[in-house]
């Protein structure tokens, strides 16, 4: 019995590390695509992000006044949308990533900060995304942003100083 149990528990352990491991080479291989898309869209070459879309892949961007805002359906609709990306001479980085759910149908939660280049904007905008993107066998077929614009973030604070009205606000 103590021998059976061994065996059973040895079975277990190697299964429950086969999927941890397997887990971390998926999310490793998942977050370096996606670290390699960002650096191709920072050397303004669209390309290579929009070949992982589905054809009919869905992209949402906050609504505002902001060019490529709304809802982008299609791969030529999302093609719009990165030109625009790399038209407007912006950087980014991911920051984090967490990813769940199988191959076949995984989703990602991606912090990225991005910023405008200083010769097009003055002294470069800076902005914090979070992207929630879901796949389906590798392929982006959802993909919905959520945005910070730094810059209304920093001039609201900054009203705030000039109305007197920040003494009760601290930064953590």
């Amino acid at each position: 019995m103590s021998c059976t149990l061994f065996a059973m528990n040895s079975w277990f352990a190697a299964g429950a590390s086969t999927t941890s491991g397997g887990r971390f080479v998926v999310r490793h291989a998942v977050l370096s695509r996606f670290e390699r898309y960002v650096v191709s869209l920072n050397a303004g070459d669209h390309r290579p992000l929009l070949a992982a879309y589905h054809p009919n892949a869905v992209l949402r961007f906050p609504d505002g006044d902001r060019p490529w805002s709304g809802l982008h359906v299609g791969r030529d609709a999302i093609e719009t949308f990165l030109r625009g990306y790399v038209a407007g001479d912006f950087r980014g980085e991911i920051t984090e990533a967490y990813f769940g759910g199988p191959p076949w149908r995984m989703t990602a939660v991606v912090r990225f900060h991005g910023r405008s280049s200083p010769r097009n904007r003055g002294e470069g905008q800076r902005s914090r995304f979070v992207l929630l993107v879901r796949t389906q066998w590798g392929r982006i077929v959802e993909q919905e942003d959520f945005f910070e614009n730094s810059a209304r973030t920093e001039a609201f604070e900054a009203r705030l100083r000039q109305l007197g009205l920040d003494r009760g606000w601290q930064r953590l």
